[in-house]
């Protein structure tokens, strides 16, 4: 299903990690950690500002790649695994894009499951990479008829 389109990328999108957003974002997954919000915690840190929680880049723009329409429902979250080169620093800019690595598909009790494997990078202005991500995205046989039709 979507086999050519591996090793399409989408472009790079510019995304702010914004004060606000982050807070928000904390509360929500449960992690009131003042490294995330409180500015006096965020100064005194070796970053000098507040960070991110982790799993932040989530919530990212990450471009269209050609090819891949998925529907916002009926779709399982396999895995998502990030690596880190340095946390994500409140106020900057972040160019983000993301690449299909694989696809394939295995029969399961519920018919034929397709496994889309995507990864997704965050970088800096100037190209140094922050972060990267690989993400397993589940087309059940349900959402796999919607596609075909």
């Amino acid at each position: 299903m979507f086999k050519e389109c591996i090793g399409r990328s989408s472009k790079r999108v510019k995304n702010i990690v914004e004060s606000g957003a982050v807070k928000k974002f904390a509360e929500a997954i449960g992690d009131l950690h003042p490294i995330y919000f409180d500015e006096d915690t965020g100064l005194s840190s070796r970053y000098k500002t507040n960070i991110a929680p982790p799993t932040f880049p989530r919530v990212f723009d990450y471009g269209e790649i050609e090819g891949i329409h998925l529907p916002n429902k009926g779709l399982i979250h396999g895995e998502q695994v990030y690596h880190y080169e340095r946390p994500l620093l409140a106020g900057e800019e972040i160019y983000c894009y993301s690449t299909v690595k694989d696809y394939y598909e295995k029969n399961g009790s519920n018919g034929e499951m397709g496994f889309l494997v995507l990864e997704s990078f965050g970088e800096s202005k100037e190209g140094s990479t922050i972060f990267s991500s690989k993400q397993v995205v589940i087309i059940t046989e349900a959402v796999r008829k919607v596609l075909m039709v």
